[in-house]
């Protein structure tokens, strides 16, 4: 957790979620899938509970970077923090971003920020439809990209 920045859980973990809010994976199940080339919340394991990470698919922590080959689908799907920071998506209580903000909502913080951010989880929907009127089910060749980006969502494009 970064400096200075508390936070108190207010709903019980995986509970009470906005109606509109329904992702298909829990944190723990998308980092051992794979997400983020194992970049994510590798200097913060303190702050989530310990299982999370038992067969997450994490980078090595100390290196630059990430691996697009921990992710599930092989490929990078991610745009620099850069890019984030520019286009307005970082809100400063959760610096890493819209991940960051969903284990903290999955652990039960409620926060001004949560209507954004389930905003923005609501719009990736579209990327299910082109897979949908593109793929044939169960090809997961089929938009690797796409579908790795909508794992970063919380979205289990491996159903479609």
């Amino acid at each position: 957790m970064q400096k200075g920045y508390t936070y108190e859980l207010t709903e019980p973990m995986g509970k009470h979620f906005d109606n509109r809010f329904k992702p298909d994976l829990s944190p723990k199940e998308m980092l051992r899938l794979g997400v983020f080339g194992g970049r994510y919340l590798r200097d913060c394991k303190s702050e989530y509970p310990k299982e999370w990470f038992t067969k997450a698919k994490l980078y090595k922590e100390g290196l630059p970077g990430h691996d697009k080959k921990l992710n599930y689908f092989g490929v990078d799907a991610s745009q620099p923090l850069s890019v984030w920071k520019k286009n307005g998506w970082i809100n400063n209580q959760d610096p890493r971003g819209w991940f960051e903000w969903y284990c903290r909502y999955y652990m039960g913080r409620r926060s001004a920020d949560d209507e954004r951010q389930i905003k923005r989880w609501v719009a990736m929907r579209r990327h299910i439809m082109q897979i949908k009127n593109n793929c044939r089910v169960g090809d997961e060749l089929c938009r690797p990209r796409q579908r790795q980006a909508l794992l970063h969502w919380a979205y289990d494009s491996r159903v479609l």
